[in-house]
């Protein structure tokens, strides 16, 4: 069988035709082989794609090549095979968006560097937050352990919660982690851009932290969440503790789906057995939906349907 590897990367530089690029990268990612998803904008590229060991030691060859991106800093995880159906490359406004009028430019402002030792030895210092930088249920698959979860939705969201929550960060040492750096990129350089002085980010965030040899991924629970086929990768190879919970039981989970309410979509960790009980649906609203997506896939009646609803609504009573 063909070793398979995923890589995950990005690099802050001016790409002048980010159309033109990306249809022209396309090809040359199709031609190699690779399936996956990369975004491209005239402040860079940001991507993540599986092929073989060939695949992907060509891919990089090509970018190295390149004088734009010779010094990208690859992470990379085996993989059983293709982590992605198809092959997308997208130009976009942003290769990362963060909800500012006055977008930040990493290469001209950020916050300092910590290798993997460096931020396991500054999170445990007096006086330190560590700030998740990532959506909230990305959080709650997985997160470094006494980190703070910003209450958002989405990572646009962030600088309002931290406007709002200002005087809890003020004086405070600041570390701030994503899963493979880009977010923190931007974010912990609008920090320092708002005042914050003391502002620090793990530099080739969570997965290379997870893949040093030294700190082995300590500190962290849960797994880690990507976004590709896989859903859920491991990062502390010292100690695994499961943090997700069961939606519909609060019983310990790390198994994602999305919501059946197509208008819904939202992401819950539930274990299997509650996905058929609760027919894939985060609520009795999206149970009820007529485009159900659960309902559809198992061809369930009215009445089936009706009966499914009763028998929860007694349990819920019970």
């Amino acid at each position: 069988m063909e070793q398979y590897r995923v890589l995950l990367y990005y690099k802050y530089v001016a790409i002048e035709d980010p159309e033109t690029f990306a249809a022209e990268h396309l090809a040359a990612c199709k031609e190699i082989g690779l399936k996956g998803r990369i975004l491209v904008s005239h402040e860079g590229i940001n991507g993540t794609c599986s092929g073989t060991i060939e695949q992907t030691d060509a891919y990089m060859e090509m970018m190295n090549n390149d004088e734009r991106f010779k010094d990208i800093m690859w992470k990379m995880d085996d993989a059983e095979g293709h982590a992605f159906k198809k092959m997308h490359v997208r130009a976009k406004k942003e290769i990362v968006h963060l909800g500012l009028e006055d977008d930040i430019n990493p290469n001209e402002l950020t916050g300092t560097y910590l290798s993997p030792k460096e931020f396991y030895e500054q999170m445990q210092q007096e006086d330190t937050i560590v700030l998740d930088a990532r959506n909230d249920y990305e959080y709650d698959l997985g997160h470094f352990r006494g980190s703070v979860r910003p209450d958002i939705r989405n990572f646009r969201d962030l600088p309002q919660w931290i406007k709002d929550n200002k005087d809890k960060l003020e004086g405070k040492k600041i570390l701030t982690y994503c899963t493979g750096g880009i977010r923190c990129e931007k974010f912990s350089g609008w920090l320092k851009r708002e005042g914050f002085e003391d502002v620090s980010q793990l530099h080739g965030g969570i997965h290379t932290y997870g893949t040093d040899p030294e700190v082995k991924g300590q500190l962290w629970d849960g797994q880690m969440y990507v976004f590709d086929n896989r859903i859920a990768v491991p990062i502390n190879r010292v100690e695994h503790v499961i943090v997700g919970k069961d939606i519909f039981d609060g019983t310990p989970c790390e198994r994602y789906v999305n919501c059946a309410n197509p208008e819904c979509n939202d992401k819950i960790l539930c274990s299997e057995e509650n996905e058929h009980k609760y027919m894939r649906s985060c609520s009795h609203e999206c149970r009820t939906h007529p485009r159900n997506r659960y309902v559809v896939e198992h061809n369930m009646t009215p009445e089936q349907v009706e009966e499914r609803l009763a028998a929860l609504e007694t349990a819920d009573v019970n």
